[in-house]
Order: C-alpha cells, then sequence, then structure tokens
C-alpha cells in the first residue's frame, strides 16, 4: 500500500490574488492593486478554485460576493500573508540597520498635520524609517500591515491603546481675497446664501455649526460635496465658497492670511477628535515608542 499523498501547499501567485480580490471584493481593484488586468485575476482565481475543489466567489446584483468557503479561506489566510510581509519588512530593515515603522493616516491630516511635522522625526531618530500610508477607511489593526495609525473618533476602540493629537475645532474658511470685496461675511445668517462646500467622509459638520449658530439647519445640506476635506479646502481657496473645516488642519492657511475665519463662534467637539492608536495586545517595539514620545512633544509644543 503507498503511503498518503502529502498535502500540497496552495499556488502561491493564486492565492495571493484571491487575497486581494477577496479583501477588496472586486476583479478591477485587485487588478489595479497587483498592476495586472482583471483577466489575469480572474484566471487566478480559477486555478485557485480548481486547486481546492470549491467555489470561492459568487456574482449576485452584479456584486462580486465571497461564498462561505471563501468567506473562510479569506478569514484563514489574511493573517498569514500580513506575517509573510512583516517578517519580510523586518529582515530588509534589519539588513540596512534601521527600524521599520508602518504607519497610516487619513489623507487630510497626514498632508496637513503629519507631513509638514515628520521631517523632525527623521532628524531626531535617523536609524528609524517610516512608512506612511494613507486611508479613509476604519483601522484594522490585527489585520493590516500596519504598526499604528491615526482615527477619528473618541479614543475608544476595543483592543487598542490611543494618544491624542489635536483639538477638533470647527470654523467656517472662506478665501481671503473675498472677504475684501462688499460681500465680505461678517454674520453667520449671511452663510444661508453662500456656497457651502461639504466633505462626504464629514457630512454632519456644517449641520453641527448652524445647530451652535441658532440657524435653520435646513439649509446646511446644500453646496458642493468633496470626497475629503483636502479638496474642500482647496476648492475654498479657490474662492468656491466657504468650507466648514478643522481648525488644527488649516492653521498654516489662516496665519499666512490665505484663508480667513470670518465669524467668531469655533466648535469644539471635545473628545470626537485625531488620536494616535496602536494595538493593546501587542508589545510595543522601539520604534513605536520613540514615535510615541516625539508625537507627545509635538502635541506639547
Amino acid at each position: 500500500m503507498s503511503p498518503p499523498r502529502p498535502a500540497q501547499l496552495p499556488p502561491l501567485n493564486p492565492t495571493r490574488v484571491f487575497e486581494a480580490t477577496g479583501r477588496l471584493l472586486s476583479v478591477a481593484k485587485a487588478a489595479e492593486e497587483l498592476c495586472v488586468t482583471p483577466a489575469a485575476v480572474s484566471r487566478q482565481v480559477r486555478a485557485l478554485e480548481h486547486f481546492l475543489g470549491v467555489k470561492l466567489f459568487n456574482r449576485a446584483h452584479g456584486r462580486l460576493e465571497l461564498t462561505p468557503a471563501g468567506s473562510r479561506y479569506l478569514a484563514d489566510i489574511t493573517p498569514l500573508f500580513a506575517a509573510l510581509l512583516r517578517a519580510t519588512r523586518a529582515i530588509q530593515s534589519r539588513d540596512r540597520g534601521r527600524a521599520l515603522l508602518k504607519i497610516r493616516s487619513p489623507a487630510t491630516f497626514a498632508v496637513r498635520w503629519l507631513i509638514p511635522r515628520l521631517a523632525g522625526f527623521h532628524r531626531d531618530h535617523p536609524s528609524i524609517e517610516v512608512q506612511l500610508t494613507t486611508s479613509s477607511a476604519p483601522l484594522d489593526l490585527d489585520h493590516e500591515d500596519i504598526d499604528a495609525g491615526i482615527e477619528l473618533g473618541d479614543g475608544s476602540w476595543p483592543t487598542t491603546q490611543s494618544q491624542r493629537l489635536v483639538a477638533n475645532v470647527l470654523v467656517p474658511v472662506v478665501a481671503s481675497a473675498r472677504q475684501q470685496g462688499p460681500d465680505r461675511l461678517e454674520r453667520p445668517e449671511q452663510l444661508q446664501d453662500e456656497v457651502l462646500l461639504h466633505t462626504m467622509a464629514r457630512p454632519d459638520d456644517w449641520t453641527r455649526w448652524f445647530t451652535a449658530a441658532g440657524l435653520d439647519t435646513e439649509r446646511a445640506y446644500g453646496g458642493m460635496k468633496y470626497e475629503t476635506s483636502l479638496l474642500a479646502y482647496q476648492a475654498a481657496l479657490e474662492g468656491h465658497g466657504v468650507a466648514i473645516a478643522q481648525k488644527a488642519l488649516v492653521e498654516k492657511e489662516l496665519t499666512e492670511g490665505a484663508l480667513t475665519a470670518p465669524f467668531r463662534l469655533e466648535l469644539d467637539l471635545g473628545s470626537h477628535t485625531y488620536y494616535f492608536v496602536w494595538s493593546a495586545g501587542k508589545a510595543r517595539p522601539a520604534a513605536l515608542n520613540a514615535f510615541c514620545a516625539w508625537l507627545a512633544d509635538v502635541v506639547d509644543a
């Protein structure tokens, strides 16, 4: 009697393609991430399905959905790919004699607050390499290949520790050139006739400010809508309307005079602000300790 055939590892490339497709639930997005064609993604997924002998995806109402088997398999392999990536990054960093710190942040916060200050961290810690990525999706420290991230919320997330960064103060802002003319803004009531610039990721900011100002909130929903605050602030700079801004993220423009906050009312959202967040269940590496200490110094400065 011949010995039982040893279990075979799955083909690595099709498995990697499946992980990306299952995570993104999109053949097109997986193809973009992996720098291949959608047809190549579909072929690799079919190859893995053939190897496993199970169907991994269904299409329902034009959308890609994981089958129960596909969902289980994705949950099992995702930590393995994350561990493989961490091990690869770690050995690359050790080979260069540098520690690697991977951080994710919302794009607007990264561009307008973190990046202008990062040069100071690099100067103080030349042996630590920071890799910064951006996304507006909630942090998933258990499955993402990151050490920590920046999150907007109340600072209380399960299985995490957090460090408060800035005050979240809402102020309407407008291009300063607009304030030089006869139609300058002087009273909040004038906003009823203005083009309001909204951030789709923060749809209630104008409503909150209108409520604090005692204005009819029905008018707070109209105007132009942008995917990120970064785009809304740029639209305000170019004179397209009035944006509701997080004051800490437009300090440079307010100080230099490119933007003006025309009203005295500033709405502080208290504990609902930006936090630096890391896993509570893992030991903090020295590089992360150094970054936390540096952030505390920057915030207190």
